[in-house]
Formats: structure tokens, sequence, C-alpha cells
């Protein structure tokens, strides 16, 4: 029983950690994009 409930945690922890890049990643390239429209707008 114990073994389930830490591989549980175990794949939980990972499923969090991937969500986490994943939602890091995305805000980093639409702050990007948004920093890209800024610069091509100031021309």
């Amino acid at each position: 029983m114990t073994t389930d409930a830490v591989r549980e945690e175990k794949s939980r922890r990972k499923q969090m950690m991937i969500r986490a890049l994943i939602y890091i990643v995305g805000t980093h390239v639409f702050a990007g994009f948004v920093l890209l429209l800024f610069a091509v707008g100031h021309r």
C-alpha cells in the first residue's frame, strides 16, 4: 500500500512540475511576443 502511495505522489509531483514548466515557458513566449510587438511598433 505504501509503495502505491509513494508512486502516486511521485507521479503527481512530476505532473505538477511539467505543468509548471509549460506555464513558465508559455508566459515567457507570450512576454517575448508582446515585447516584439512593441519593438516593431516603435519603429
